[in-house]
C-alpha cells in the first residue's frame, strides 16, 4: 500500500489533481514519520496493517479540523478538508455500522460473564483488540455505553 500510495503521487502530478497530490504527500510524509518513530530508516517501507494505521490517523484528524472549521466559520477550508478526507477514505476498510458492533458487543458481553457496569472497561477493551480496523471506537464506546 505504502508503494502504491508513493507511485500515485507522480500520477497526480501529470493530472495537476492539487488535492490529492497534497492528501498523497501528506500520507508519506505520515509513513516516514510513523518510520521513524519505530526506529526504521525513512526511506523502508511500512507494512499493509502499519499504512492503515497512518492512514485511519490521518482521516481522524481531517475529522477533527472539519469540525473546529465548521464552529469558525470556515466554509472554503471545510471544503478542503473533505476533499482530503474523501480521499483517505478510499484507502481505508468499510467500518461496520452500529447494529454490526451491538451483535459482536452482546456475544463478548456473554463470553467474558461481564454483568455489571464496573467491568465496562474490561468490555471496551476486549471489543477494541477483536474490532481494530473494523469499527469506530467512538461508536464501539457508545454501544458498550448503551448496555448497561
Amino acid at each position: 500500500m505504502h508503494e502504491q500510495i508513493k507511485n500515485k503521487i507522480k500520477e497526480a502530478i501529470l493530472t495537476k489533481n492539487t488535492v490529492l497530490l497534497e492528501t498523497l504527500r501528506s500520507m508519506v510524509a505520515g509513513f516516514t514519520n510513523e518510520l521513524v518513530a519505530k526506529g526504521r530508516k525513512p526511506n523502508e517501507i511500512l507494512t499493509d496493517e502499519e499504512a492503515l494505521a497512518v492512514i485511519t490517523r490521518l482521516s481522524k484528524q481531517r475529522k477533527d479540523s472539519i469540525e473546529q472549521y465548521k464552529k469558525g466559520n470556515r466554509e472554503d477550508l471545510v471544503k478542503e478538508e473533505t476533499a482530503q478526507l474523501q480521499i483517505l477514505e478510499t484507502y481505508l476498510p468499510e467500518l461496520m455500522d452500529k447494529s454490526e458492533v451491538e451483535k459482536v458487543a452482546k456475544i463478548k458481553k456473554e463470553k467474558l460473564g461481564i454483568s455489571d457496569a464496573t467491568k465496562k472497561g474490561v468490555l471496551m477493551s476486549a471489543l477494541m483488540k477483536d474490532l481494530k480496523g473494523k469499527a469506530d471506537g467512538s461508536v464501539v464506546k457508545e454501544v458498550v455505553d448503551s448496555l448497561f
